[in-house]
């Protein structure tokens, strides 16, 4: 079973226990749109029709997308920035999946190299019960309860290419499709199994589908 694909690549010019001291606060960027499918193609240039359509509007914060996979493939469509953060991201739409589909928080790890999900809605698959996942516990945060995983990917596609990488997994198991993510909560949690806060790439609020159908409208800020 697919746990997720990893996607490369940015559109801002663009184209899945100790605690640990939170980053400096750092201002905030405005959000940049990011699109991507499989092999980190840039769906804003390159898009696939047969696999869905979005729409934005960046200075509103806004996008909105559907899907409609007939065949195999996997795009995410995120609002965010181009650095990651232990920032509180607040986000409000609707959220509508048939299928392999997240609503999340969404960001990678320079070094070592790790992606990583806050999953706040989902179609049919909770990555946390896929095959080969490590279970880490329940964390509770922002008013709800997270189902705590990690999984290896190995020869995967990476923002550097094939790689072998970790996956971090908080799957919350009250879905909703507004709300604020904590995201010191989630680093602290993940940080005991070697997660690091400290060295991030980008992170956005992403609608990723790998199956199905669906449809979403988001509002990040």
């Amino acid at each position: 079973m697919k746990i997720a694909t990893a996607l490369t690549g940015l559109l801002a010019t663009l184209t899945m226990a100790a605690p640990v001291a939170e980053p400096e606060p750092e201002p905030e960027a405005e959000p940049s749109l990011i699109a991507r499918g499989p092999g980190g193609t840039n769906y804003i240039q390159n898009y696939n029709s047969n696999l869905g359509a979005f729409s934005s509007n960046i200075n509103a914060g806004t996008y909105s997308m559907y899907w409609d996979q007939g065949v195999n493939g996997d795009f995410v469509v995120g609002l965010g920035w181009t650095t990651g953060a232990a920032r509180s991201i607040t986000y409000s739409g609707t959220y509508t999946a048939n299928g392999g589909s997240y609503l999340a928080v969404y960001g990678w790890v320079n070094s070592p190299q790790a992606e990583y999900y806050v999953v706040e809605n989902y179609g049919n698959f909770n990555p946390c019960t896929g095959s080969g996942v490590t279970q880490l516990g329940s964390l509770s945060s922002d008013g709800g309860t997270y189902q705590v995983c990690t999984h290896t990917q190995v020869n995967q596609p990476s923002i550097t290419g094939t790689s072998t990488f970790k996956q971090y997994f908080s799957v919350r198991q009250q879905k909703r499709s507004s709300g604020t993510v904590t995201m010191s909560n989630h680093f602290n949690f993940w940080s005991r199994s070697g997660f690091n806060p400290n060295n991030l790439n980008y992170q956005v609020v992403a609608v990723e589908a790998f199956s199905g159908t669906g449809h979403a409208t988001m509002t990040v800020s």
